[in-house]
């Protein structure tokens, strides 16, 4: 059976190489989940005789579409809208929308395929989706934003509902863009609060939302270290990126008693061995809405740098990628278990490319995957769902409670599968072997579809 498992997956490569040649991120994304459920498929043959991968791979519906926009200089412009709904086996579709040049749909397929494992791993009735476009919002006014928003969602509209699909935010799109986006939904259909999360709290968000991510971070990196025997306390943790998800994991992890030396953003990083203050990067990033750099202008114990943080040579114990996918490659792994590390922890999703992984599993670095744990953020995002279908709004308490049982059982989750299928503290493998089997067996009881 394990020979015509191997056959299986290796047929199936084949065939996603040759369908989709020019999506790397994509092909990346899905033959390294591919690869760790073949202890899967050798106990559950069924799950080959229905082909379940052969449709778990391929989206359910991937829709392009045309975003026009004028600029305040009465320039028009043109950009690429995607929403690629992927699996739908265990609710509707659920994912963010990202602004940033980078999107493609390779990007998009990426983060959809990502995100049915990830929401089956929350225990929550979600499936997985994601969209967004090729329009950068840096260096835009709110007109602009605004008009923008107001154009995507036109198209967008078409296509989603509360019970069919449900956007969030993700890169590039935070309050202001989720307000925009919902003002514009809410004029062409009428009001239908759960059709967007990451809301403002006047118009049905949820309290705890913009913590989630991060703050689900530091459960699931806590519930790990803890797992191996250790404490989070007195450990010294390297932080990528400024935005939400690393800002909320800087206030968490010292509140955990752990010490971060290091944000960064697209140009550069800081390095302040007594500790980031928090509050100085809140006021830069979400007040301002300036460069990191300027942190060192105003903590005269900081060093700014350009480049990468993971090229930063210091002594550390935890990394807490938080920025972007593929933001660490095999050499900044080799560069990072030199410097002593022992845990790595995703914020972002896919920060570390395959030479990385390889690199933390080579040298015992335990490893937990974006998919487990950066899952918070969906995961506020379906108690949000909850809260506006109820017409309910729950304390800050309730919402946080419940996000951490959750990151706490993802952790566990991806133990037991660990434990049940003999990896040896892979958690990456653990993580996609408890979240396929959820979407597996929904998808076998409800036939060819």
């Amino acid at each position: 059976m394990a020979e015509d498992v191997e056959a299986y997956i290796k047929n199936l490569k084949e065939t996603i190489s040759q369908r989709d040649p020019n999506q790397p991120e994509f092909q990346e994304a899905v033959f390294t989940v591919l690869d760790t459920l073949k202890p899967v498929l050798v106990k559950h043959p069924e799950y080959v005789k229905a082909n379940i991968l052969g449709s778990l791979v391929e989206p359910e519906r991937a829709i392009q579409f045309r975003v026009p926009w004028q600029s305040d200089d009465g320039a028009y412009h043109v950009n690429r809208g995607f929403r690629v709904q992927f699996n739908s086996a265990i609710g509707p579709y659920k994912g963010g929308l990202r602004l940033h040049p980078s999107v493609n749909l390779s990007i998009v397929k990426f983060l959809g395929f990502e995100q049915i494992l990830k929401n089956s791993l929350t225990g929550l009735p979600i499936g997985g989706g994601k969209g967004g476009s090729d329009f950068n919002p840096k260096g835009k006014s709110d007109s602009e934003i605004m008009r923008f928003c107001q154009s995507f969602m036109t198209e967008l509209q078409r296509h989603i509902g509360p019970d069919l699909d449900v956007p969030a935010g993700d890169i590039g799109v935070g309050g202001r863009e989720i307000g925009y986006l919902y003002g514009q939904y809410k004029r062409l259909n009428g009001s239908q609060n759960g059709i967007l999360t990451g809301k403002g709290l006047e118009y049905g968000g949820s309290l705890a939302r913009t913590e989630a991510t991060g703050f689900g971070l530091i459960y699931y990196l806590d519930a790990l270290i803890k797992g191996q025997g250790d404490s989070l306390k007195g450990k010294k943790v390297k932080i990528s990126g400024s935005g939400n998800v690393a800002i909320y994991a800087l206030k968490k992890a010292t509140e955990n008693g752990a010490k971060v030396v290091t944000v960064s953003d697209s140009n550069g990083y800081v390095y302040d061995e007594n500790g980031i203050d928090l509050k100085t990067v809140q006021q830069i990033k979400e007040v301002e809405r300036g460069r990191i750099k300027e942190y060192a202008d105003k903590i005269s114990t900081a060093k700014y740098s350009e480049g990468s943080v993971w090229d930063l040579d210091i002594d550390y114990d935890i990394a807490l990628p938080c920025a972007t996918q593929n933001e660490i490659d095999g050499k900044q792994a080799a560069l990072a278990i030199k410097d002593g590390v022992k845990y790595v922890a995703e914020g972002a999703n896919m920060p570390s490319d395959s030479d990385a992984i390889a690199a933390y599993k080579d040298n015992n670095v335990i490893y937990g995957p974006a998919k487990a744990a950066n899952a918070g953020g969906v995961a506020v995002s379906a108690l949000e769902m909850s809260q506006n279908s109820e017409r309910l709004s729950w304390s800050f308490d309730d919402v946080d409670s419940r996000l951490k049982d959750i990151m706490e059982n993802i952790y566990k989750m991806s133990d037991d599968a660990d434990k049940e299928y003999g990896l040896e503290k892979d958690y990456q493998a653990g993580a996609n072997i408890a979240g396929f089997e959820k979407v597996a067996k929904a998808m076998l009881a409800q036939g060819l579809v």
